[in-house]
């Protein structure tokens, strides 16, 4: 399906039925000629596109990828921003927190494929989601210094997946690294040739699927509760979640399941 909006073909889903399990999304930046990058247009769709997947009681997970082989996002739109009023730079950079929001508070765990160049905006959108696998090709950078701005939004997420040093490497120098760094750097968690980028991402998936459908969106909340708490107040709230999961059968069930294969 294509979604509704601002964007038109900017952003495509795919559904992916999994028969009683639920289904996962493949979301897919569609802007082949730039690169995938991200114009004020296609930020509004994302946003608008992970509003209306959160409303979704049956997905189980959300894949993020770019068209093509050669870029997942390659950033923002230069050729839109160049020209930009204060007022409408203060527009442009509060939809990629949109677009970014939108997928942070997504109820189901979000995976970024990273098929190609995640650059600024792309790497803010990257850092957002909760898993990273990477083709090996890919390159990773946040140059907004180079053409005049620092970098913002979301990249303050990247001391935390980071370290401080690292991200004020990548955002004070602007400089471009490659695949094998990021994951070496903590950013990318899987890298893979290109050839097995979906199957590297179906497994995490397959993963998903086999573990409790509420306890998973329980733990995405907790992520992010993680976040912001102290750690007193985090475990406190884990409490608080564990007890929450046994408002349904679902541990229950799947501990008895569990203990019927040990014994078999």
């Amino acid at each position: 399906m294509k979604t509704a909006g601002d964007g038109g073909d900017l952003v495509l889903v795919r559904i992916d039925q999994r028969g009683d399990a639920g289904h996962v999304a493949h979301v897919t930046i569609n802007n082949p000629a730039k690169r995938n990058a991200l114009g004020m247009a296609g930020k509004r769709a994302i946003a608008g596109t992970f509003s209306r997947l959160s409303q979704d009681g049956k997905l189980r997970a959300v894949v993020v990828t770019g068209a093509g082989d050669k870029s997942f996002i390659a950033g923002a739109d230069l050729a839109e921003m160049k020209d930009l009023t204060v007022e409408e730079a203060e527009e442009e950079h509060t939809l990629t927190h949109y677009a970014c929001d939108a997928i942070r508070r997504c109820p189901v765990p979000v995976i970024a494929r990273v098929n190609g160049y995640c650059f600024g905006a792309g790497m803010e959108l990257a850092a957002s989601c909760d898993m990273r696998a990477s083709a090996d090709h890919a390159k990773f950078g946040m140059p907004e210094v180079r053409v005049g701005l620092p970098s913002g939004m979301e990249a303050a997420l990247l001391p935390s997946l980071l370290g401080w040093g690292r991200a004020a490497e990548l955002v004070l120098t602007g400089d471009i690294f490659d695949a094998r760094d990021m994951y070496q750097f903590g950013f990318v968690q899987k890298i893979v040739p290109a050839a097995e980028l979906d199957a590297a991402v179906d497994k995490w998936i397959q993963s998903i699927l086999v573990s409790g459908a509420r306890a998973v969106r329980l733990q995405k909340s907790l992520l992010r509760d993680w976040e912001r708490m102290s750690l007193a107040d985090s475990i406190r709230r884990g409490i608080e979640m564990c007890v929450e999961a046994r408002r349904t059968d679902e541990p229950s069930r799947l501990m008895a399941a569990f203990l019927a294969r040990k014994k078999g």
